[in-house]
């Protein structure tokens, strides 16, 4: 992962389209990768099959706030540590988690302006 000064994002937020959040994920969480690209792949299968849209703006909002979060190495350490406890934890750290995962799940809907998951 590329680094940045203490609390400045690695790379701008691209823009909501395939080709720029390819990229971004390539430069970002290039683990990723694979994961993009097969949920690319079924997101434009089910788009096909329904002649709609929807599936692949789901897809195109899903991935820009996966980069939003992960261009952010502070909060995406937050973020996979909320993920980590949601797993490993009782049920009381669980739902305190799925708490804090929701809250910054709503901040980058938000800081994108996208609706409300």
């Amino acid at each position: 992962m590329t680094t940045s000064s203490a609390g400045q994002p690695l790379i701008p937020q691209p823009p909501a389209t395939v080709t720029a959040l390819r990229q971004a994920v390539a430069q970002i969480a290039p683990a990723a990768l694979p994961a993009f690209t097969r949920e690319l792949d079924q997101a434009a299968d089910q788009s096909r099959q329904a002649f709609d849209l929807a599936p692949l703006q789901r897809f195109i909002a899903q991935w820009a706030v996966h980069v939003h979060i992960q261009r952010q190495p502070d909060l995406a350490k937050e973020f996979r540590h909320w993920e980590d406890t949601a797993e490993t934890g009782d049920a009381t750290q669980a739902r305190r988690a799925a708490s804090a995962l929701g809250k910054i799940l709503d901040d980058a809907h938000a800081a994108l302006g996208l609706p409300p998951r």
